[in-house]
């Protein structure tokens, strides 16, 4: 038995976390079994990773340090908790996966996305999530959002520039490939923001089945 692999990504503010667990309610109360989990994280050591990438600190870290890191948390979650939850029929919930990566990462800071793509086969081998729900917001309200919430991360602290980067590389994948991802508002109240994906439910019960 396969589980299913959903991935919820987005800029700074988009709400990721709070209608990704919305999402789990739904899904359990329909008697599956699901996993949530995050990126860059969802180990003891990915988590540790984290830490140092989302920390600032005076020491300028170097983009491709950034990428590799990225990727070394991915490769212990990949491990430790995706592909066994995949291998036991789950349905996994990740926020952020390596659509994030290609977004902060090659469109952020402007990396090689050949260079990323290598990475990704190494590091995945031919795993890519069933589906992908990208909760797009204007640039200026996602980072309005993620101020209010208190204490900015490395990333948080990047300028308007790079942010509008990043959501471009985002909504350029899902264009690219409609078939394997949503797109939400998330500009709109949470209430309307679940109602899309309630709308989005029986495709998951399906996909679920197989």
């Amino acid at each position: 038995m396969t589980g299913l692999f959903i991935t919820l990504e987005g800029p700074e503010g988009a709400g990721k976390s709070t209608n990704r667990e919305y999402l789990a309610e739904r899904l359990r109360a329909a008697g599956i079994e699901v996993v949530l989990t995050r990126e860059p994280g969802g180990t003891p050591l990915a988590e540790r990773i984290r830490e140092v990438l989302l920390a600032p600190v005076e020491e300028l870290m170097n983009p491709d340090t950034e990428l590799l890191l990225v990727f070394a948390a991915r490769a212990q979650h990949l491990a430790e908790v995706i592909r066994p939850a995949l291998a036991r029929g789950a349905v996994v919930l990740c926020d952020r996966f390596t659509d994030s990566t290609y977004a902060y990462q090659g469109g952020g800071r402007g990396l090689s996305l050949e260079r990323i793509a290598t990475l990704e086969t190494f590091v995945q081998g031919d795993l890519r999530p069933d589906l992908t729900l990208i909760f797009d917001l204007p640039v200026e309200v996602g980072l309005a959002r993620a101020s209010a919430r208190g204490r900015l991360d490395r990333f948080e602290l990047e300028g308007r520039t790079f942010f509008d980067a990043v959501r471009s590389a985002f909504l350029k994948r899902a264009a690219a490939e409609p078939e394997r991802y949503v797109l939400v508002d998330a500009a709109q109240p949470l209430a309307q923001v679940q109602q899309s994906l309630d709308a989005l439910l029986p495709r998951l019960l399906e996909l679920t089945r197989g």
